[in-house]
């Protein structure tokens, strides 16, 4: 189960982030509940993880996905650098996230 709610608290900060990303470009009423409403829910999701998870991991693996899943959304929406290096950081990202969950 806390898995589930790191996966999902994941894909809220996506959304955060996409929304943060919008807002900063158009300032309305949708964009900012895009962002506030995902991070919102993407911290609560992170609240209620803990209950299953050491709060150590649950939140390495939470920044990882997250971190990795807005630079690839901006990377395929937003028209950022998709150069060698940035790809292979991400991949370090996802190895080091992997690990930390097949360690706990």
């Amino acid at each position: 189960m806390g898995w589930l709610l790191i996966a999902g608290a994941s894909v809220f900060e996506m959304i955060g982030v996409l929304g943060l990303r919008l807002y900063s470009e158009k300032k309305r009423f949708r964009n900012g509940l895009m962002y506030l409403g995902g991070l919102g829910m993407s911290f609560f999701l992170l609240y209620a993880s803990f209950e299953y998870l050491l709060v150590s991991v649950a939140y390495s693996v939470f920044i990882g996905i997250g971190t990795a899943g807005a630079v690839i959304l901006n990377m395929l929406f937003f028209g950022e650098s998709k150069s060698i290096p940035r790809i292979m950081s991400l991949i370090a990202i996802v190895i080091g996230v992997t690990g930390l969950k097949a360690l706990s």
